[in-house]
């Protein structure tokens, strides 16, 4: 408040401040509590989606997942704009949209993939390398070098070379990663080309699309069962709905700041929820290098300038 600038602070002003405070601090614990239940939420979608692999396999999970995605992407944009006129769409606006939906799809194969293949916790770690390369590299100070350095270390530690890796695993985790950087940029070109959230529905529906004949030739060679179509709808429901919605709350209520730091406990809720939901335990030196991971980008993100 600026009692200077604005005069007396008579006693209506003064009961509209202290009234004011306390409903800005709801907002931001509606917000952070919303960014917990976000990152909860997709992790457990991501393990529920694990659950129906021996059935589906991850490619029929991430189907599941890519149909989901778009039919709550179109929901959001009808209820907010009405339908998308698509036809109106030009070649320049098109290309974007193409290459997101390429990259969605992409990112949530080699996600599952990787998954599948070295656990939730590990994959998830990997793939988050992606936004902490991207929020990194934009940086100019000393200090974010040294946390690149940091970041890039505990990478190099999960990825030590052992008689029981898997680096096709590995390799499938630090492809969502590239995927998910590739997506971070892509999403600024939709949305400075095409208004609202019509270009992001129109990839999910494309990527959507893309998935049909893979969902098809999967329910051919690997006949679901009522449970796997579950787990697989959940995960769809619980790592791409929910998030999506919960997003879209949170950032009206908390600083990009503050979101941008919260982003960087999802190796940590990965690797809890994977040992809780699925048994995947790990060893001293992967959680050493999550942490070291996680500490990085929080301390890029808390010492950035304003």
């Amino acid at each position: 408040m600026h009692a200077e600038a604005a005069g007396p602070v008579t006693p209506t002003h003064a009961t509209d401040a202290v009234a004011k405070e306390p409903e800005g601090d709801r907002q931001r614990l509606a917000g952070v509590v919303t960014m917990v239940a976000s990152g909860l939420s997709n992790q457990v979608g991501a393990a529920t989606g694990a659950l129906a692999f021996p059935v589906l396999g991850p490619v029929g999970v991430v189907a599941a997942r890519q149909y989901v995605a778009a039919v709550v992407l179109a929901a959001v944009v009808l209820a907010a704009v009405g339908r998308p006129r698509l036809r109106a769409f030009t070649w320049w606006q098109w290309r974007p949209v193409l290459l997101l939906a390429l990259v969605f799809g992409t990112m949530n194969l080699s996600l599952y993939s990787a998954i599948d293949r070295v656990g939730l916790g590990l994959a998830v770690t990997l793939e988050f390398l992606g936004p902490l390369t991207i929020a990194l590299a934009g940086a100019r100070r000393r200090l974010d070098a040294c946390c690149a350095v940091v970041a890039g270390a505990g990478a190099v530690t999960l990825m030590r070379p052992q008689p029981s890796a898997d680096y096709v695993g590995m390799g499938l985790g630090l492809l969502a990663a590239v995927c998910w950087a590739s997506y971070i940029l892509l999403n600024r070109t939709v949305g400075r080309r095409i208004p609202g959230a019509q270009g992001p529905a129109a990839a999910a529906g494309v990527s959507a699309l893309m998935f049909l004949p893979v969902g098809a030739v999967v329910v051919v060679q690997h006949p679901p069962t009522a449970g796997s179509v579950v787990y697989a709808v959940a995960a769809g429901v619980l790592s791409s709905a929910v998030p999506y919605l919960a997003d879209l709350f949170t950032l009206r209520r908390v600083p990009a700041r503050a979101f941008g730091l919260f982003m960087s406990v999802n190796p940590v809720l990965a690797a809890a929820v994977g040992w809780l939901v699925l048994g995947q335990g790990l060893g001293g030196p992967e959680w050493v290098s999550i942490a070291a991971i996680v500490a990085a980008n929080a301390v890029s993100v808390l010492t950035a300038r304003s």
